[in-house]
């Protein structure tokens, strides 16, 4: 059911600020939304059916949270990102301002995506009907604003995307992907360790 919390009788058992919707259904047989405890869901933002998210879970303003996708904990959805169902995100993961995650992409635990990072599942759009792929982010990635990451690459264990980076193929782990189209370093002593999101 289509339910804004703009009516305070519609989400009496769901979470969000005023014109949040909490399970926008999609489907005749689709499920409310299992969201975890402690969650702020900020106004404009729709979470669909079928969706479930863990503990402490905060969005910004118009976010849009689609169909079966799973959420960990500690997760912050920023404000315009769009995460287009059928995705599975980990725990203590931060998508800031504006990215674009399509389906079939999995991202990790500890993982840092930067304002207006795109990711995309279709290699040739609207060209060739083909199974869409989205990226793999692995545990500790940090993405830098900007970047895009193309179909079915995996971006290894620490790497580090840099801003506007344009990434082709996988990155090892603990890399330095920089550029378009990218090239790989290695990573500098600045940037080692794991991410303390």
């Amino acid at each position: 059911m289509d339910e804004s919390t703009s009516d305070p009788d519609a989400t009496s058992d769901r979470s969000g600020d005023p014109g949040a919707t909490v399970g926008y259904e999609y489907a005749e047989d689709s499920s409310p939304p299992v969201i975890g405890a402690d969650a702020t869901i900020r106004s404009g933002t729709i979470v669909y059916d079928d969706v479930i998210v863990g503990d402490r879970f905060a969005t910004g303003h118009h976010a849009l949270i689609r169909e079966l996708t799973e959420i960990g904990d500690d997760v912050l959805v920023g404000t315009k990102t769009v995460i287009d169902g059928r995705t599975e995100i980990g725990s203590s993961v931060s998508l800031q301002t504006g990215v674009y995650v399509p389906s079939q992409t999995t991202i990790g635990d500890h993982v840092f995506v930067g304002p207006h990072a795109v990711l995309t599942n279709d290699p040739y759009p609207i060209r060739q009907d083909v199974k869409l792929t989205g990226p793999t982010l692995e545990d500790h990635v940090s993405i830098g604003a900007n970047a895009t990451l193309l179909p079915d690459v995996t971006i290894g264990r620490g790497s580090f995307v840099a801003a506007g980076a344009v990434v082709t193929e996988d990155v090892p782990e603990e890399t330095l992907a920089v550029g378009a189209p990218a090239r790989y370093e290695r990573l500098p002593d600045s940037l080692q360790g794991e991410n303390d999101i």
